[in-house]
């Protein structure tokens, strides 16, 4: 199984980065190693998140307020976002529409 992240995916990464970063030096950090390790889990788990927003996966983060939206198509994981889950669930939808 490979694991694609999209370039929006990769926007949303870098702006939770800063965000986090600026709360506190370091925490950026540790925001994306907790990020990309439930990525990574999707090696074993992609396909069994509930769908979410039409045909999208939600893959919940464990430790960050956030969710991984993603599809699923022969063996390749595309990640499509990466969403803080404090938004408005309309913002999140018309995001992924």
């Amino acid at each position: 199984m490979n694991i694609e992240i999209l370039e929006q995916a990769r926007d949303d990464l870098v702006e939770g980065f800063e965000f986090y970063e600026q709360q506190r030096t370091g925490l950026g950090s540790y925001f994306l190693s907790n990020l990309y390790g439930d990525i990574e889990s999707l090696h074993l788990y992609c396909g069994l998140h509930e769908t979410a927003f039409s045909d999208y996966f939600r893959l919940l983060s464990r430790r960050f307020p956030f969710a991984v939206y993603y599809t699923v198509e022969e063996d390749v994981v595309s990640i499509h976002a990466v969403i803080d889950c404090r938004r408005d669930p309309a913002w999140t939808r018309n995001r992924l529409a």
